[in-house]
Parts: C-alpha cells; sequence; structure tokens
C-alpha cells in the first residue's frame, strides 16, 4: 500500500511520502513538527535570538598586527610596481622617433 504525503503543520509546505523531515523547515517526528527545528544543527541561531554586536565582535573583533612577513611581500610588491611602471616609462621614451 502506497502511502501519501502530507502537509507539514509547522510551515505548511506538502511533506513526500516516506520523507524524514519536511523539505522546507526541516520538521520532523523526533522534534514533534516544531517551528524551531528549522536552525537545529546549522549553528544558525534563530532571528529573534541573534545578537550584531556579539557576531561582529567574534567576527572582526580582535585586528591582527602586520607581521614582518607582511610588511616583506608589501615592499616586494611595491618595487615590483615600480619597476613595471619603470619599464613602462622607459620603453615609451625610447619609442619616440
Amino acid at each position: 500500500m502506497k502511502r501519501e504525503g502530507f502537509i507539514c503543520p509547522a510551515c505548511g509546505a506538502e511533506v513526500p511520502a516516506n520523507a524524514k523531515a519536511c523539505p522546507e523547515c526541516g520538521s520532523d517526528e523526533k522534534t514533534g513538527w516544531s517551528e524551531n527545528t528549522i536552525y537545529d544543527g546549522t549553528g544558525i541561531e534563530a532571528p529573534e535570538d541573534f545578537d550584531y554586536e556579539d557576531w561582529k565582535r567574534r567576527e572582526f573583533g580582535a585586528r591582527r598586527r602586520r607581521s614582518r612577513r607582511d610588511w616583506i611581500w608589501w615592499a616586494v610588491g611595491i618595487v615590483i610596481l615600480a619597476v613595471l611602471v619603470w619599464l613602462f616609462v622607459v620603453w615609451q621614451w625610447c619609442a619616440i622617433p
């Protein structure tokens, strides 16, 4: 006998037959088809629980000091850029008849 799908009690989406969870909100039999399951296991906080200032502090909090290696790469980049500009100027100057 073939089982028919049903409508999810949490979000109203159609749930296919033999589905383990709602494809829209993630509700399932273990969670009691509750609305909170949309964020379960994802690491995402519910919008009403989200603290923007805390997130900003965690993401961008401590500014990292540049290491010596960072400064060396900046210097190498500037030297390469200067050489390229110098070569372009010399090439243009020599190309004048």
